[in-house]
């Protein structure tokens, strides 16, 4: 290497170097300690003391461990699918050509850009066990709304039916991808006497597979960590902690019962799951996603 190739060396580290120095201090050095403090006793206030696979082995037999990670991984199962399909169906409708389009938009996009701590006040009230409006809309049409927050059978499904209210980013990325399928393959299929149901499934659903596993995956990953509509719905995990979710909890141990090497093996095991999530759903989807350059 010549001297005036170092002196360039020097120079491109030096303008890189804010951003290297930033990724190192709020990127590399918490998750290596994270791993590190998860073979550890550390209750922040003293020295991590290393303890092995100590932290795992309780979190095996730990109850209210498995009791959070079903209620997320319920609270998973049915509010990615619904998502996903109600906010492609809202695209869709919202990509034709009617009047008031942009209005329509931008009333569907508005909930998702409502501050989650507002969000879960909000709904609170909606689904409040003596003045729930749901309730009393329910009413009208001869049907005895459920007490939402305080049965145990009705927690999740609040949090899901508030989940799906707040589809309008996933709307509007929807929306992007619709607006890049060729016209012409739409007027290709009128000619061929298709209809709506089948031009949307054996063209536009192709189309825009790509965006539909993008979301997918950014919902898996959203839904795993969602954590401040339980935290301010129910606290403690509402009635018999069926709406204790796995972030809520180890938010509690980390910063209420200072349990910091307990928080951190949850958290590496929050990852595992995601990525192994993550991995699933590409392989499961790869033979059905379609790019246009391919």
């Amino acid at each position: 290497m010549t001297r005036i190739e170092k002196l360039n060396l020097i120079k491109a580290l030096g303008f890189i170097s804010p951003w290297i120095i930033g990724f190192a201090a709020l990127a590399v050095y918490p998750i290596l300690s994270s791993l590190y403090w998860s073979f550890c006793d550390y209750d922040v206030l003293n020295k991590p003391v290393y303890i092995g696979v100590a932290n795992y082995t309780d979190m095996v037999q730990d109850s209210v461990f498995w009791t959070s990670l079903w209620n997320t991984l319920v609270y998973a199962v049915f509010s990615i699918p619904l998502g996903l399909v109600l906010s492609l169906a809202i695209a869709v409708l919202l990509n034709q050509k009617v009047r008031g389009r942009s209005f329509l938009r931008t009333m569907f996009f508005l909930p998702s850009m409502v501050p989650l701590v507002a969000v879960s006040m909000i709904w609170l009230w909606m689904f409040n066990g003596e003045y729930s409006l749901i309730n009393h809309a329910l009413s009208y049409i001869g049907i005895e709304g459920p007490n939402w927050l305080g049965n145990p059978k009705w927690t999740k499904p609040s949090l899901i039916l508030m989940s799906i209210w707040q589809t309008g980013g996933t709307m509007v990325i929807y929306l992007a991808a619709l607006q890049d399928v060729p016209k012409y393959l739409y007027e290709s299929a009128d000619l061929d006497g298709a209809g709506a149901v089948r031009k949307l499934w054996n063209i536009t659903i192709p189309l825009i597979s790509p965006v539909i596993y993008f979301n997918m995956i950014m919902g898996i990953i959203g839904a795993l960590q969602v954590f401040a509509q339980p935290y301010i719905m129910f606290g403690g995990g509402g009635p018999n902690r069926s709406a204790l979710f796995y972030a809520v909890y180890l938010f509690e141990n980390a910063f209420r019962d200072f349990r910091l090497g307990y928080a951190c093996a949850m958290a590496w095991v929050l990852f595992i799951i995601i990525v192994s999530l993550t991995w699933i759903a590409t392989r499961a989807t790869r033979k059905h996603i379609y790019y246009a350059g391919e």
